[in-house]
């Protein structure tokens, strides 16, 4: 069996570990005001391939090179994949020149790489950027968010205080709590293995993300606010918005494992040893 494999199965474990405990904090939540993500077997959908909202008065986060401008799938023209657009000043040389060579091999015919069809995590905050569908189970000590595309479940500890130097990972370190009507998210200590959006830009382990996650429109939508702040591949923190929309479902597991190419080798993890 893959580790890869073996995590899906982890993570469809995880959230039947927690049903009950999902349950209990949805009643603490209704008693303490603090607003229940998971109710009803809620899930909050996107649609694919969307980019991040800008924020009036916020440098804006990274777009379309209009030379090459994106076609997603179904749309009955041929799809395209991102081409970053280069003249951002916000982001700094030594990223635009990894983009750049990234860009150009690119239009050259090679695949662009995604985290979802490589099997890897995509970090915060491009995690939000998926189309979803996410799920939250809320306890009084954490938060876990779960998202189908990716396999995993993503936690963030409420109520206490976020370390003083913790070890790089692929999601990093989240810390919350809630502030009325709205989730706030802290989360450091990511490893540089992600990137910062689907134009693949890069970050170092500087990278500093808050989100503000909220429902809006009378509970129809959920609203991500994200400030992201990295001072060695930004010059200025930049906000983005994401928006999902409200549906009724339920948590499938997705597998996603070596051997598994549909058309194309996307460069899946492939486990050299047994696990046991």
């Amino acid at each position: 069996m893959s580790r890869v494999a073996s995590t899906s199965r982890l993570v469809a474990g995880v959230s039947v570990l927690f049903a009950a405990a999902a349950f209990a904090g949805g009643a603490a939540a209704q008693s303490t005001s603090i607003p229940d993500f998971s109710s009803n077997q809620t899930a909050w959908r996107g649609r694919p391939g969307t980019d991040f909202m800008p924020v009036p008065g916020s440098p804006s986060p990274m777009v379309d090179d209009p030379a090459h401008p994106h076609v997603a799938n179904n749309t009955g023209k041929q799809p395209a994949y991102r081409i970053a657009d280069l003249t951002n000043p916000n982001v700094m040389q030594w990223a635009k020149d990894i983009m750049k060579k990234d860009n150009d091999e690119v239009l050259a015919g090679k695949i662009a790489y995604t985290p979802g069809q490589s099997c890897k995590p995509s970090g915060v905050p491009d995690y939000n950027r998926a189309g979803g569908p996410f799920y939250f189970i809320q306890t009084d000590k954490e938060v876990l968010q779960i998202a189908t595309e990716e396999r995993s479940a993503r936690h963030i500890y409420l109520n206490v205080p976020q370390s003083a130097n913790p070890k790089p990972s692929w999601y990093g370190e989240s810390v919350g709590h809630y502030e009325g009507d709205t989730l706030v998210i802290d989360t450091i200590g990511q490893n540089t293995k992600t990137f910062v959006d689907t134009y693949r830009t890069p970050h170092t382990e500087k990278l500093h993300v808050v989100e503000r996650i909220r429902m809006i429109d009378g509970g129809k939508q959920l609203e991500i606010h994200m400030t992201i702040e990295d001072p060695g591949t930004f010059y200025k923190p930049f906000q983005v918005i994401r928006r999902l929309n409200r549906a009724q479902d339920t948590l499938d597991e997705e597998i996603c494992q070596e051997g598994n190419f549909m058309l194309f080798d996307y460069g899946i993890p492939v486990a050299k040893t047994p696990d046991f």
